[in-house]
């Protein structure tokens, strides 16, 4: 009797994380499709692997995806943080 093997997704490289991720950075739109997303890559990037990649950035809380396309919402300045972390609570 063989065991049912569950299909494996497609696993990116760091390489495809970073290009994506520098991608949606340097976007200067506040919400960008997945057809105009692809079409700034640099490289092509496999269907299944940008949805990966972009359920992992959601997951790690570095972008939105919502119904006009995905955003950029990782913030890495300091006084933000020390804010966010120190704010009055209303």
């Amino acid at each position: 009797m063989e065991s049912a093997k569950p299909k494996l997704k497609h696993s990116p490289t760091l390489n495809t994380v970073l290009m994506v991720e520098d991608t949606l950075k340097s976007t200067g739109e506040s919400a960008i499709t997945l057809p105009e997303l692809k079409k700034s890559l640099p490289k092509q990037v496999n269907h299944n692997t940008l949805r990966v990649i972009l359920e992992y950035l959601e997951d790690s809380n570095k972008i939105v995806v919502g119904m006009k396309g995905v955003t950029w919402i990782y913030n890495t300045n300091p006084g933000l943080r020390r804010a966010v972390a120190h704010g009055l609570e209303i």
